[in-house]
């Protein structure tokens, strides 16, 4: 079965690399958002799952693919900010973000990544597309679903932007919602537990 990568704000398709190089007997096609170079789609016709991470995930939920048999949701989430009924993000953070990053898109990029546990980019900062996907971040809301298709979830229990509560908030609406967890890894468990993130997706593939 094929495998589609999606990666979250701030990042690039390099994200996967140590996830990718664990399995190379599947094929594994990276979309890229654009963000510090040329976007790539990965055009796929035919069964797949998506492996997606932090804002990835909105991105496939929002548009889920007919042919799409599951998820593995790594770092991910069905909502980022806060609202009444939802323990998430709030809005002030993010609101500051996006008044910043006109002026600064670097140093709002870096700081984000900062927080995640990444060094900075390599690379020039698509300021529009940052901005569009930043403000999908602020304002998207898939935490009511429907989401029909498998869904696995592998988070950290150190992860700096998903705290307890919130992460026990997501995919309430998911029939069928199988929770993965690694004590250490933070908001980025593709670069600090390849090897864990691998072990998940073969074991959703055969699960699937």
């Amino acid at each position: 079965m094929i495998i589609r990568f999606v990666h979250g704000w701030g990042f690039d398709r390099s994200l996967w690399d140590r996830v990718v190089a664990l399995l190379p007997e599947h094929d594994c096609r990276r979309e890229d958002r654009g963000y510090f170079g040329d976007s790539v789609e990965a055009p796929i016709a035919g069964e797949h799952l998506a492996v997606t991470h932090s804002l990835g995930t909105l991105h496939a939920l929002a548009a889920p693919a007919p042919e799409c048999r599951g998820m593995l949701a790594i770092n991910g989430f069905d909502r980022f900010a806060a609202a009444p009924d939802f323990p998430g993000v709030a809005l002030r953070v993010l609101d500051r973000m996006l008044q910043r990053l006109a002026a600064a898109p670097a140093a709002v990029v870096g700081e984000f990544r900062a927080r995640c546990g990444s060094p900075p980019a390599a690379g020039v900062p698509d300021l529009l597309r940052l901005h569009c996907d930043l403000l999908m971040l602020r304002n998207m809301d898939c935490h009511a679903g429907p989401w029909l298709a498998p869904l696995h979830t592998l988070e950290a229990d150190d992860d700096p932007l998903l705290p307890p509560q919130m992460r026990d908030a997501l995919f309430a609406s998911a029939p069928q919602r199988l929770r993965l967890r690694q004590p250490a890894g933070r908001h980025l468990l593709p670069l600090t537990a390849p090897a864990a993130c691998a072990a998940a997706i073969r074991d959703v593939l055969d699960k699937l």
